[in-house]
Parts: structure tokens; C-alpha cells; sequence
């Protein structure tokens, strides 16, 4: 029994190893290979690559997030399973090649002369014909017509007569080889230029990502690659009037710093806008220092025009804040006048320390990005109703503001002028999201708007809230209005200058009664009764007042008759306010109107504001940089042949017929009896009109 296992061993392992090598080089294998690259690179392009893991949490949830990170999705195309699944196409593709290989060059070598006589018979394109020479005479003739048609041609003599044997389009078995030899050479490139040499440093050469802060300068040795690593794909961000030598490969878990042979200096970015805001040219002037000879060389990078410098390709990638320096101004919303000013650096911070902040609260100012042009659609801006009750101002910023592509009314693209985004980080390490526009924006509301967003997290819109600008187009009148309505002196003289405005002086009672309303109007709009359960203020704090006491039959007549009562004693109050700040009184026009028509809405909202002050922007000296994509890639060259050899090899495989003819010329008669076949790899209509064409042109006489 030992024996016989000893003996069946050596038997039955080159069969499990033949078995194997044909599964992996056999069709359905490489399908099944290519399925699963088609299916990864339909989500690496649906799913944002190297994103961070709070935005993967934020857009699907925590589980599936984890499950992306867990198996790769967010890096699909440097995966370890990606590069895998490419190893085994190419081991897959180039054993089909050696295994079929010998027998196309065979076949290209063959021209089946040895086919019997009678075999034709059985072919479906045959013909049958009696020629006057004879059948060596015949043959010959027939080959050079043959030969002079494009046909490579052999004839044979037999006992019985001649057979001429003739092939032609042998292109398509080329192209078969051509096609596939293309697969592996793209697969190859691809390999090559993506990050399997970067993970075999960090596997074999120590090298290790870095998921740190700080300076380029202080990241350690190890997190570094030398200038003479054969292939990269990294990004360089470079300010005017600085240069840079090291850029940074991004991965999963961190960063690599990788160093170039020459450093790039900006000298100036050039950038051009189309009437919707979008860039149309940017382009970068820069300086090569290179390190070896110490050449300074000059050149332009543009979109799609790279420098290449020492085997690096140098892209205009995108263009970014190159480190602008801002001038805030904080405007308390609750109108207290404490204001001051901060100065900053696009990227940087500034703490707000005790005695700044509101209430002694502790904050860090973060600086995150200066638009110095915002192209809005502001097409179909009209006058329109102001609904009191509306305290959600996103639908309707919605339907005036954000992209050029919307449809809700006519486009009229605008430049709105500069913005300020920033956050504020409270002590707990919470951070909310701000964006405020310098310049106050006419939105068809007859009275230009202050535009100040906020927003929770990344994945949110910003809501705005919307500031109606004075006179002289500042906050100043709005703020003024804030600080008023706090000052329980001056709502009590606002109260009474608008019920002596309004009620008869003869009725004295109806007045005490006006004023009781008016003033419990103008309390709870201000905040004077908010408490525990209860809304801090605004037009929400009237609504719950009106709810708990009022029947339902008769909330809509009263709400609309306290609204009334409540914009003509907020009038008044800005009289008040105006008049103690030696203000010219407003007057009674359509823009004063507007203005607090806008303001009651501004205040209202200002208690949902989710900060102690916001920051106006007052001044900015703007700092651009450019983003550099620099690339060392070998396999480009091996890529654009393997391109070239899958052009012409679906070509050949497409448009190009192999066919083999038969002719047997046997002696008969006074003559020759011909017998002819044709057989292609395609049937289609061209071969029976080729096969019509060589029956009349070489057989004459046909059946």
C-alpha cells in the first residue's frame, strides 16, 4: 500500500500543476480577474480617495466607514488586494500568451496544403469548374493571380494532380497576441507608477508613514524618501515668493515626504476667472533650482502643459492660499459695543483670551480660507413678502446663492465680493464652522444684506444669517437697534412714543392699553421673560406666547395685530436709539422699510446664532500659492506601448478576416477539373462576395 501511494505521487503532481497553470491562463479566469479591477475602479471613482476618516463617518456612518477603511476602499487603486488582482492578470495574460503563442506562429507557417481532395466538399464556400489548360499549367497560374492579390501561396504536386494552397490575413492572429501582450504591459506600467515600489521601502527599506504635525524640516529620516526613488506621485504646495524641494505622498495612515533633486520657487501665480466664478487659466512662473550644478532655470507651468525637469514631471495641479494675512473685526451680536480686533494668517489661530471673549469664555479663532471673488447666481431677486415666522433662512439663500447651475429663475452672476471662512474652538475642543462676505449683498430685498453663515459640521450647508446694512452700509444701525431693545429704558420710552402716535390723546384708556401690549410685545421679543423651556427671544418667544394663551380660533388675527403692534414699537426704538447716539432720525421711505422689515428678522434669528459675536472682515493682503503634482513614472513609456499594441491589436482582431483557399487541379478532359474552397474565421457577407470575386477570377467556367 506504501508502495503504491509512493508511486502515484509523482503522477498526479505535474497533473494538479498542469490543472492549475490552465485555470490561470485559461479565459474565464482573466474574466473573472477583470470583473472584479472593473467593479474596484467603479467605486474608486464614485467613492473620494484619501479622504479623511471623519469625512467617510460623516457621509455613511461610523460601520461603514470602518468597512472602508478595513478593506481598502478609500485607497482602491494602491490596496494591496487591487495590486494583487493586477499580479495575477499579468501572470494570468502571459501564461495564455505562452501557451498559445507556439501554436500561432505554427499556424502562421501552415498553408494546410496536405487537405485531401474530397474534404472540400465539405466546405461551405465551394466551387467546382473545368479550366482549358493543364493541371501544372493551371496551378501555376492560379498561384501568381493569387499572389498578386495579397495571398501568400504554396502549391504541391501529387500523383493525381496539384493542389494549391493559399492564406491570407494572418494579422489577426498577430492581433490576438498584440492585445493580450498589451494587457500585460499596461498592467505592468500601472504597477510599476503606483505604489508598489513605495510600499516595498516601507516593508524592506524601514521606511514608515508619518501621521504627525509640525515643520517639513523636523519629520525624521525614516518618513523620508531619497530623491532617487525610481517612482512617485506626490504634491508639492509652494507660496509666492518661497520654494519648496520636498513633496508629500499621501497615504491610508499618513504622509510621506519625498525629496527632489531640484527645489521649485514661485515667483508669481497667474489665475483668470470665467463670468461664473470658475477658473478659465492659471499658470504658474517658476524658478528650477537644481541641487547638482546649482542651474537656476525659468519656466511656466500651465493646465495640461508640465515642465519636466531630471525625469520629474512638474503639473499645475490647483492653486490655494499661500499663507494671506487677515484683519477681523468681532461685532458682538447682542450689541454691546465691546468689539475689537484680531489679525491673523490664512491656516493659523489666534486664542481669544479671557476678558475678549463673551462672558469670560475661553475660544481659539481659526483662520481657514480667504475668497477674495464669490460669483453667485442672484437671478430673479425680487421684492418680496417678508414672512415674519420664517426664522430658517437656508431655502431661501438657497434659491439666490450657490451654484452657477441652477434653474429656479434667471441666471445673473455676480462677483459679491471677498469672504472669510473661520472656526471657532471652544475649550472642550468643539469647533463650529463660519463664513461671513465682507461686503453687504443686494438681494432684491430693497436694502443690501449682510450674508453671515455658520454651519455644524463639514457635511452641513452654512445658514446665513442676514444683516440688514445702514445708511452708510455698515452694522452699525443694526447693532444699535440690538443694543436698544436690551436697554429696558429705552423700550419703555419706544413703547410710549408709539402709543402716543397711535391712539387718540382723548382716550387716554385705549392708550394705557396699547402701552400694556406694546410693552409685553417688545419684553418678549427682547428675551425679558425667556427662562427655562421657553425661547430665548425673538419672533419664536411671540409664537409660544401666543400658543399658550390665545384660543386657536383667534391666533392668526392676534398674531397678525401683535406683529403690527410689535415692527411700529421696534421703529420707534430705533428713533430712540438713533436720538441718543445724536443720529439724524430715520426717515419714513420705502428703503427705512425695508431696512426694518429686515432688521425684525435679523434680530429674531440673532438669538439662534450659535456664537457671542461674529468677525467681520476689515482688511487682507492676499498670498497665493500653486499646488505642483510632481511625478517620476518609468512605466508611462511601457504603458503607451501597451496602448499602441491594444489599438492595433482590436484592429486586427476586428477588421482583419483570416482565410485559407483550396484549389485541387486533377486532370480531365482536354483540360483541367478544378475544385476550389474558401474558409474564413468570420462569416459575413464580405466573404461571400471575396468568395464570388476568386470563383469568376479564377475558375471562369463555374457550377
Amino acid at each position: 500500500m506504501n508502495t503504491t501511494t509512493a508511486g502515484t505521487r509523482p503522477q498526479n503532481a505535474p497533473q494538479t500543476l498542469r490543472g492549475l497553470v490552465e485555470l490561470i491562463s485559461s479565459m474565464r479566469f482573466a474574466i473573472a480577474l477583470l470583473t472584479v479591477i472593473c467593479i474596484a475602479s467603479v467605486i474608486g471613482t464614485v467613492l473620494k480617495q484619501h479622504e479623511p476618516l471623519t469625512n467617510y463617518i460623516n457621509q455613511f456612518g461610523p460601520f461603514w466607514a470602518e468597512l472602508f477603511m478595513a478593506i481598502r476602499l478609500n485607497t482602491v487603486y494602491s490596496a494591496w488586494w487591487f495590486l494583487l488582482i493586477l499580479a495575477f492578470l499579468v501572470v494570468s495574460t502571459s501564461l495564455c500568451i505562452a501557451r498559445n503563442t507556439p501554436k500561432i506562429f505554427t499556424d502562421l507557417r501552415s498553408f494546410k496544403e496536405g487537405m485531401r481532395e474530397s474534404s472540400l466538399a465539405a466546405f461551405h464556400h465551394k466551387a467546382e469548374g473545368t479550366l482549358p489548360g493543364a493541371p501544372e499549367h493551371e496551378a501555376h497560374r492560379v498561384g501568381q493571380a493569387l499572389a498578386r492579390a495579397g495571398w501568400k501561396v504554396r502549391l504541391q504536386q501529387r500523383a493525381n494532380g496539384w493542389m494549391v494552397a493559399a492564406r491570407a490575413g494572418g494579422a489577426n492572429k498577430v492581433g490576438y497576441l498584440a492585445a493580450h501582450s498589451a494587457i500585460v504591459l499596461v498592467c505592468i506600467g500601472g504597477l510599476l507608477d503606483g505604489d508598489l515600489i513605495v510600499r516595498a521601502q516601507m516593508a524592506w527599506g524601514g521606511k514608515s508613514t508619518y501621521a504627525g504635525g509640525g515643520m517639513l524640516a523636523d519629520v525624521p529620516a525614516q518618513h523620508r524618501l531619497a530623491s532617487t526613488n525610481p517612482t512617485f506621485r506626490g504634491n508639492l504646495l509652494v507660496a509666492e515668493g518661497t520654494q519648496s524641494s520636498t513633496a508629500i505622498l499621501s497615504q491610508s495612515d499618513g504622509v510621506l515626504l519625498q525629496e527632489l533633486p531640484f527645489a521649485i520657487e514661485l515667483k508669481k501665480f497667474v489665475v483668470e476667472y470665467y463670468s461664473t466664478g470658475m477658473p478659465k487659466v492659471f499658470a504658474s512662473d517658476i524658478v528650477i533650482h537644481d541641487r547638482e550644478t546649482g542651474e537656476k532655470i525659468p519656466a511656466r507651468v500651465e493646465v495640461n502643459h508640465p515642465v519636466r525637469h531630471r525625469g520629474i514631471e512638474i503639473y499645475q495641479s490647483s492653486f490655494d492660499d499661500g499663507g494671506s494675512t487677515v484683519k477681523l473685526k468681532a461685532v458682538p451680536l447682542d450689541g454691546s459695543g465691546r468689539s475689537f480686533e484680531v489679525e491673523g494668517v490664512i491656516g493659523g489661530s489666534t486664542e481669544l483670551t479671557r476678558g475678549q471673549g463673551d462672558a469670560g469664555q475661553k475660544m481659539r479663532l481659526e483662520y481657514t480660507a480667504l475668497r477674495v471673488m464669490n460669483v453667485e447666481n442672484l437671478g430673479g431677486a425680487g421684492a418680496s413678502g417678508v414672512d415674519p415666522r420664517k426664522v430658517d433662512l437656508r431655502a431661501s439663500l438657497d434659491a439666490r446663492l450657490g451654484a452657477a447651475n441652477k434653474t429656479l429663475s434667471k441666471k445673473e452672476l455676480r462677483n459679491v465680493g471677498p469672504s472669510i471662512s473661520y472656526k471657532l474652538r471652544d475649550a472642550a475642543g468643539q469647533a463650529r464652522e463660519f463664513h461671513n462676505y465682507m461686503l453687504p449683498v443686494e438681494l432684491g430685498e430693497g436694502v443690501p444684506l449682510f450674508l453671515l453663515g455658520m454651519r455644524d459640521t463639514p457635511a452641513e450647508s452654512f445658514r446665513y444669517l442676514r444683516i440688514p446694512a445702514d445708511e452708510k452700509g455698515s452694522l452699525d444701525g443694526f447693532l444699535r437697534l440690538r443694543a436698544s431693545l436690551g436697554d429696558p429704558a429705552l423700550r419703555q420710552a419706544a413703547v410710549e412714543s408709539y402709543a402716543r402716535q397711535a391712539t387718540d390723546p382723548s382716550r387716554p384708556e385705549l392708550s394705557r392699553q396699547l402701552i400694556a401690549s406694546t410693552s409685553r410685545a417688545l419684553g418678549l421679543f427682547a428675551g425679558a421673560e425667556a427662562g427655562p423651556g421657553k425661547a430665548a427671544g425673538g419672533l419664536q418667544a411671540v409664537s409660544e406666547f401666543l400658543e399658550a394663551n390665545v384660543p386657536e380660533a383667534e391666533r392668526q388675527r392676534a398674531g397678525e395685530v401683535l406683529v403690527r403692534i410689535l415692527n411700529g414699537a421696534l421703529f420707534e426704538l430705533a428713533q430712540q436709539g438713533r436720538e441718543r447716539a445724536g443720529l439724524p432720525l430715520l426717515p419714513r421711505d420705502d428703503r427705512t422699510q425695508a431696512f426694518m422689515s429686515q432688521a425684525v428678522l435679523a434680530l429674531s434669528d440673532a438669538y439662534l446664532y450659535p456664537a457671542p459675536m461674529a468677525f467681520e472682515l476689515v482688511d487682507f493682503t492676499q498670498v497665493q500659492a500653486s499646488v505642483f503634482q510632481v511625478t517620476r513614472s518609468p512605466g508611462r513609456v511601457i504603458v503607451y506601448l501597451g496602448c499602441a499594441l491594444l489599438i492595433l491589436g482590436v484592429f486586427a482582431m476586428l477588421y482583419v478576416r483570416e482565410r485559407r483557399l483550396w484549389v485541387w487541379l486533377s486532370p480531365g478532359g482536354a483540360g483541367s477539373q478544378a475544385r476550389m474552397a474558401l474558409s474564413s474565421n468570420r462569416k459575413l457577407m464580405d466573404v461571400d462576395r471575396e468568395f464570388q470575386r476568386l470563383r469568376d477570377g479564377l475558375l471562369g467556367d463555374k457550377r
